[in-house]
């Protein structure tokens, strides 16, 4: 085998492991909500109808819309909302009331991954648990504990990373996708004809003669694409080939046969209708199964929230978050990641989902506004990269994305339906993060104009500074500040105190750009200010790494040695002081000095030695 497709097997698999993982355990909950929910009458034609609507929805919304055309909105290899929002707002740079709407749009759209990161393991693990039900109802009592217990030691490993465990995501994946598949294929062969549902004249035909019902089930029938979003957000491990393989020889075709199995099975015994999936399996098979269904939802479960420590970062350097905690868990894999504060968040919401709503049925009323909303979002920005980044005709791009529009408004709309039964949890974790998120832009913003008004500028500065100069003592002083072209508070404060400056200076300005990478090329802009002084720029695009140390050894050609060990950095520590005037609303002012109080240290986040740094206190009035 040669050594490409080789990779393409290995990444195939990785792709299986990681990103299917989360639709892969969808056959656990989605027929069952279905007819579980009392709004479909049990009836053969009706039984067509469902399979019809499941494989034309997994066809339109995966194989059509993700697979085939959001797939190719790369924005450098790069997928998901936040590279997604990053290349619409670029798109439309020209229009700045639109691109403003665009970006909201699309930061909101984020804030929902949250809620949806909530609700996802919760559903999977207890519906995974819950099928020690089926085995005995004395098992009833047990199930929350028991996923109580699996959700905490999955979180309580994260800070070990998933470099050790996340060889073994593809392998148990694949046997999942095979025992679903085989589980499908002993029903389908006692009864063939229901392979005839494939057929869309059933879809239709269920959709023409009770249009209301399916309105009303189609909030139980998008639980068929759980994690759809995620073939797009992990497109950057993994890239388009793998993830379209992946899809097409495995993922899709064993999630057909599993649903036509469960509608082959309910039609000779509906009474299976309380627990199709595990009750699919012999006796003998429903222990082993359960617990393979269990690591499968753990898998899926690992997959959102590692995804969800990516996506945070991202966010952090886009300018909408604080700094948190970044702990990397890989020598080799940078993109491996662990953040405490997300992290244990997380499990404390989660465990919240579990105790109030108490089964997977009561959570899949909860499940599909957040995720609906996304693929609304998702569509809609599609429509911008590709009519104004990528020129295509405006027939074309309507005609595109129209279709995928109404098809995902229609399911939007049906989960509306479970507004109060449980959609409004995740609506509400999203609510808040998009609160937190826009007081923290608006207060960096509010915090730079004050800092910029009361800025003095630096070329001006050290020319009278150098008129008499200070004494320079030996090594190399880095003061980090937010403007270019303005004097830091760290530098002002140094000569009031100390007096001295040093023999080499330099101004340094990290800035972070709607661009998921930014090569070496491109990193280091430098401007010499005279007398062994220096205008530095450091770029980064949202998911490189700042490492403004390294990002310096750059700048020895330009004549600045820098030795780690005669070389300080100096910070300015803001403390903010709300106050009444024409900013926020005090509320969100307070919000906003609380969040950058408690920030992590600046020096941690651009990976600044501990030894080398100096950090000097400056109150801002917002």
């Amino acid at each position: 085998m040669s050594a490409s497709k080789s990779s393409l097997a290995a990444l195939t698999l990785g792709a299986i492991g990681v990103v299917y993982g989360d639709i892969g355990t969808s056959v656990l909950y989605a027929m069952k909500e279905v007819f579980g929910s009392g709004h479909v009458p049990f009836t053969e034609e009706n039984v067509y109808g469902i399979l019809s609507i499941f494989f034309w929805t997994l066809t339109v919304i995966v194989s059509l819309k993700y697979v085939v055309l959001v797939l190719r909105a790369d924005n450098k290899g790069e997928g998901g909302l936040v590279a997604m929002l990053a290349l619409a707002s670029q798109s439309v740079k020209d229009r700045p009331r639109l691109r403003r709407v665009l970006l909201l749009v699309g930061v909101f759209g984020t804030c929902l991954f949250y809620g949806d990161g909530v609700i996802t393991p919760a559903i999977s693990v207890l519906s995974a648990v819950e099928g020690l039900e089926v085995i005995s109802p004395t098992f009833k009592k047990y199930v929350i504990p028991i996923t109580l217990v699996i959700l905490f030691c999955l979180f309580a490993v994260q800070k070990r990373g998933t470099a050790g465990i996340g060889k073994f995501f593809g392998p148990i994946t694949v046997v999942w996708f095979l025992t679903i598949a085989t589980l499908g294929v002993v029903h389908i062969m006692e009864d063939p004809d229901i392979l005839w549902a494939i057929s869309p004249t059933y879809a239709l035909g269920f959709i023409w003669k009770q249009p209301g019902t399916t309105f009303i089930i189609l909030g139980a029938v998008v639980l068929c694409v759980t994690g759809g979003e995620a073939l797009y957000a992990d497109m950057g491990h993994f890239g388009k080939k793998p993830i379209r393989v992946a899809w097409f020889s495995i993922v899709m075709p064993c999630l057909t046969l599993n649903y036509f199995g469960q509608g082959a099975l309910l039609l000779t015994h509906p009474e299976a209708v309380k627990n199709p999936f595990f009750n699919m399996a012999p006796d003998w098979a429903l222990i082993p199964l359960v617990i393979l269904a269990t690591m499968a939802t753990v898998i899926a479960s690992q997959a959102l929230i590692s995804g969800a420590f990516s996506v945070t970062k991202q966010i952090i350097q886009l300018g909408y978050l604080p700094r948190l905690q970044v702990m990397h868990t890989s020598v080799k894999d940078m993109g491996q990641i662990y953040l405490p504060f997300v992290n244990w968040g997380l499990f404390v919401t989660i465990v919240l989902a579990v105790v109030m709503f108490k089964s997977s049925s009561n959570l899949a009323a909860a499940y599909g506004i957040a995720v609906c909303t996304d693929m609304l979002i998702t569509t809609v920005l599609t429509f911008y990269v590709i009519r104004h980044g990528w020129k295509y005709p405006l027939w074309l791009c309507i005609g595109a994305t129209g279709f995928f529009f109404v098809v995902d408004f229609a399911f939007w709309a049906s989960n509306l339906l479970k507004l109060f039964d449980g959609g409004w949890f995740p609506l509400l974790i999203g609510g808040v993060v998009f609160t937190l998120m826009l007081t923290w832009k608006d207060g960096r913003r509010l915090m730079n104009q004050k800092l910029k008004a009361d800025a003095i500028d630096l070329p001006s500065f050290l020319e009278a500074v150098f008129v008499s100069p200070p004494t320079r003592v030996d090594g190399t002083a880095v003061f980090l500040t937010a403007e270019v072209g303005t004097v830091p508070n760290a530098l002002l404060h140094n000569l009031k105190h100390n007096k001295v400056l040093h023999a080499n200076n330099l101004f340094v300005t990290v800035r972070s750009h709607e661009t998921p990478w930014i090569g070496l090329d491109k990193r280091i802009e430098i401007d010499s200010l005279g007398h062994d002084c220096w205008q530095v720029v450091i770029n980064y695009g949202f998911k490189n790494d700042p490492d403004v140390p390294k990002a310096l050894q750059h700048i020895k050609a330009r004549g600045c040695d820098l030795n780690a060990m005669t070389t300080s950095y100096f910070l300015s520590r803001d403390t903010v002081v709300p106050t009444l005037g024409e900013g926020m609303a005090p509320w969100r002012e307070k919000l906003f000095a609380q969040m950058h109080r408690n920030a992590s240290a600046a020096a941690d986040f651009l990976n600044l030695p501990n030894n080398a740094v100096v950090e000097l206190g400056s109150k801002v009035e917002i």
